[in-house]
């Protein structure tokens, strides 16, 4: 299992990439790359006193700015839990920068 560490900017690293969380939005991968993914929380359980996510939305997106957002949408999936989604999105970008 891959772990998670903190780099020299002060962001969560998952698997080599940066993982930064905004509210219910999480973004993997460097901006600086061709494509990140966007992580949306849809909907959260409460289990033991914690809010944990049951539902997730996976986007694959490319970075350029200068298209349209629906333009830089490549892919995208629904799975149950952030963990399932953390997985298919790792490997959704690790195929899509290496089809460079």
């Amino acid at each position: 299992m891959a772990s998670a560490k903190k780099n020299d900017r002060n962001y969560l690293v998952y698997r080599g990439k940066p993982l930064v969380r905004s509210g219910d939005t999480l973004y993997y991968g460097d901006m600086k790359d061709e494509y990140i993914i966007m992580l949306q929380i849809l909907d959260t359980t409460k289990k033991h006193g914690l809010e944990i996510a049951s539902r997730v939305m996976v986007t694959l997106m490319r970075t350029d700015e200068s298209l349209n957002p629906l333009e830089r949408i490549v892919k995208t999936g629904e799975k149950d839990g952030l963990y399932p989604a953390i997985d298919i999105a790792t490997v959704w970008l690790e195929r899509a920068l290496a089809a460079k």
